[in-house]
């Protein structure tokens, strides 16, 4: 069965993670936190597990535990120089321009910093378009709901028809469940097992051409 759509993570799958843009990110969070939850800097760590694990993202325990402005937050979060971490990758605009399939971006961050880090690497016009966290709400991934809700914003393609690429063994393993394949991106310490195939970088994807499951999604020149 020819597939329909790649659905593309976005923080440390476009990117790697040596860049720095999370580590940024997660300075900010913590500021956030501490700002506005009145909290000490020896707190906020925890806080931010237990969030996480428990939400899916600090952004929605944020909202459901203290009732957080969710744009509020994004928008400081976000609020980093991303030129000082990202420049940009004319071999991968390269090589996601040879698929012929609808690629678009699955995000637990939201449109304007997607639309900042495509800008930076100058991969406009590679994507269909950008479900962000704020299009899913209240879910999120790697919660199922956030799937389902992604798919019919795509107008419902069968999920066996999709594949999740994505650097988060949490998002793999919930879009293996619901049918999709999966490449996961990224090293994860071998453990890689959930996912049907792995690649180190984006730019490693034409190292999976001979796939059965990704057969024909390139273009012949």
């Amino acid at each position: 069965m020819a597939l329909d759509t790649l659905i593309f993570d976005l923080d440390d799958t476009l990117y790697p993670p040596t860049t720095g843009v999370w580590d940024a990110i997660g300075e900010r969070i913590n500021q956030f936190i501490v700002d506005n939850l009145a909290l000490g800097t020896a707190e906020v760590i925890q806080v931010r597990d237990e969030l996480f694990h428990t939400y899916g993202t600090t952004l929605r325990g944020l909202q459901i535990v203290y009732g957080i402005d969710p744009y509020k937050y994004l928008n400081f979060v976000h609020n980093i120089p991303l030129a000082t971490y990202l420049q940009p990758n004319p071999t991968l605009y390269q090589i996601l321009k040879q698929i012929s399939n609808r690629k678009v971006i699955f995000t637990n961050s939201d449109q304007n910093h997607a639309l900042r880090v495509l800008g930076q690497l100058e991969l406009g016009g590679i994507f269909e378009r950008i479900i962000d966290v704020m299009d899913v709400a209240p879910f999120c991934k790697p919660q199922p709901e956030a799937f389902q809700h992604a798919l019919k914003l795509l107008g419902n393609p069968d999920p066996t028809r999709c594949v999740l690429i994505d650097d988060s063994l949490r998002n793999i393993n919930t879009a293996r469940d619901l049918g999709f394949y999966t490449i996961l991106v990224g090293n994860h310490n071998g453990n890689t097992h959930a996912a049907s195939a792995r690649v180190d970088t984006l730019e490693d994807l034409p190292l999976l051409a001979d796939l059965p499951f990704l057969e024909g999604i390139w273009r012949q020149e």
